[in-house]
């Protein structure tokens, strides 16, 4: 099997994974965002094209599926890597250098404000206005784990040891 039957093959799984998810919900509209929580966790964004199918599943207009999915910010609407970084840079965290935080970042990542997700899909950098941890600032965010009083060379420790985990991960496979 090549590489792109795999992927296909993996497509077709999350694709019913989503006839599964709409089944499990009675196809009740009044249910879409646990829908679309639920779409999200299987893909870690919401494709357009899966939007669309939700929609004509639950008999309600693509414009009103793609209104609540940019209305609220837990949505994305494009791929997120495996670790998704947010630093915060509210007031707090900024006046204690969170910037110097995401330069670095970006710089290790090849990333870009723009182009934010790194190619091998394991790392999405965002900056969020608050984390609510103002205390702690400057704080990261990676995935659920919260890491206060960060600084670039701390930062850039934590996405090494993830890639050396990732590493020893692929060796046992």
């Amino acid at each position: 099997m090549n590489r792109n039957d795999s992927n296909d093959s993996a497509m077709a799984r999350k694709f019913d994974r989503v006839c599964s998810i709409l089944e499990q919900n009675d196809y009740n509209p009044a249910r879409l965002i646990p829908i679309l929580q639920a779409i999200q966790e299987e893909y870690r964004y919401l494709p357009e094209k899966i939007l669309t199918f939700t929609a004509t599943s639950l008999g309600i207009s693509p414009a009103k599926v793609f209104g609540v999915a940019t209305f609220y910010s837990h949505f994305a609407l494009k791929a997120k890597g495996k670790y998704v970084i947010k630093i915060c840079d509210g007031t707090a965290c900024h006046v204690r250098n969170s910037i110097p935080i995401v330069e670095a970042l970006r710089e290790r990542l090849n990333l870009t404000a723009e182009r934010n997700t790194s190619e091998n899909m394991m790392f999405t950098l965002e900056t969020v206005s608050c984390l609510g941890a103002c205390g702690l600032a400057p704080v990261v965010v990676i995935n659920e784990d919260v890491h206060s009083l960060m600084n670039p060379e701390k930062a850039l420790k934590l996405i090494e040891d993830l890639i050396k985990e990732e590493e020893y991960e692929r060796t046992l496979s």
